[in-house]
């Protein structure tokens, strides 16, 4: 599998040596977001947009608003306009498949970024965090942590069918698994809801209200994201519950790692918005100016790994957007 190095300082060097569309008169990128409803999407837009601009590019973009119809004609219009790389974080997996086939037609490139996409779409790759391996990794440091005490866990989810909300929760709920049989033989937790809480902190907070409401003797409170565990958090605060342990299978959004670093908050996934979205220019550029190498794949996945107490001070950025 291909990787590309994801260091902001190694993703400016690889632009700098980019040959070919050199101006935003030749280099037009637009950037489609299926939301723009919580910080990792802004951030990751932020640093795709800046990336563009460095590389000489005339960049437009645009919010889907969560809402599958307007995000394809959101990538109809860029088409439209001209633009020959489109960055696309995708509302569905399936639904956006002919906008996006529609644009590589007219010799649009297309990079895919954070959510899945059917592989059979004509885009040039995928490029996101390992959201499974992030996510076994957050289930084994949470069964490690809860030591054999029993375990009703709260889940906040981010959209019904969302491929990426998917892999992240089926990957801790592996960990959590493999870790208990690894350290007792045996595997036992309760999942006693699903809320779904569209990846923002409202929509957490409230799936965090209705799940309190059935089951006031939650004990772990698992996000696919740390902007639903922080809403969740506030409406924990408001039940008066200081006991529930926090844990998002990804993001690494500072608000969350100050907390882990203060011990209120035990561990969340990297997923690095700034590297995402930095690489997926990067690449793009590449593809236009035909440098990518023979058999490049559709899959470029990020380093893993679980930010807990003893290693977050590695990945705080103050100053970050996210």
């Amino acid at each position: 599998m291909n990787r590309i190095l994801l260091g902001c300082v190694a993703a400016s060097a690889i632009l700098v040596g980019t040959a070919g569309l050199a101006s935003a008169a030749d280099c037009k990128v637009g950037i489609s977001m299926f939301t723009l409803n919580a910080p990792y999407y802004a951030a990751q837009l932020q640093a795709a947009q800046d990336q563009a601009k460095k590389a000489g590019c005339s960049v437009s973009t645009a919010d889907g608003q969560n809402d599958m119809s307007k995000q394809i004609g959101d990538v109809e219009d860029m088409v439209a306009k001209g633009v020959n790389l489109i960055i696309l974080n995708p509302r569905d997996p399936e639904g956006l498949v002919p906008a996006v086939n529609s644009a590589a037609k007219a010799g649009v490139k297309v990079v895919v970024i954070d959510s899945g996409l059917n592989p059979k779409a004509n885009y040039v790759t995928l490029v996101q965090s390992s959201n499974d391996r992030n996510g076994f990794l957050v289930g084994q440091w949470l069964a490690k942590t809860m030591n054999g005490k029993p375990m009703k866990i709260a889940l906040l989810s981010g959209d019904k069918g969302n491929v990426v909300g998917q892999e992240r929760r089926l990957g801790v709920i592996r960990g959590i698994a493999e870790g208990q049989l690894q350290s007792g033989g045996k595997a036992s937790f309760d999942i006693v809801g699903q809320g779904w809480g569209a990846w923002n902190n409202d929509g957490g907070l409230k799936a965090m209200e209705d799940i309190l409401t059935a089951h006031p003797d939650v004990n772990v409170v698992l996000g696919e994201n740390d902007s639903m565990v922080l809403g969740a958090r506030k409406a924990l605060e408001a039940a008066g519950k200081k006991d529930v342990l926090l844990v998002a299978a990804a993001d690494g959004q500072k608000e969350a790692l100050q907390m882990i670093k203060e011990g209120k908050y035990g561990a969340t996934g990297l997923n690095d918005p700034d590297a995402i979205g930095r690489t997926a220019i990067d690449v793009g550029m590449k593809a236009l100016d035909g440098s990518l190498p023979a058999g490049f794949s559709k899959l470029d996945i990020t380093a893993p790994a679980v930010i807990t107490k003893d290693n977050v001070d590695k990945y705080i950025k103050p100053n970050a957007v996210f």
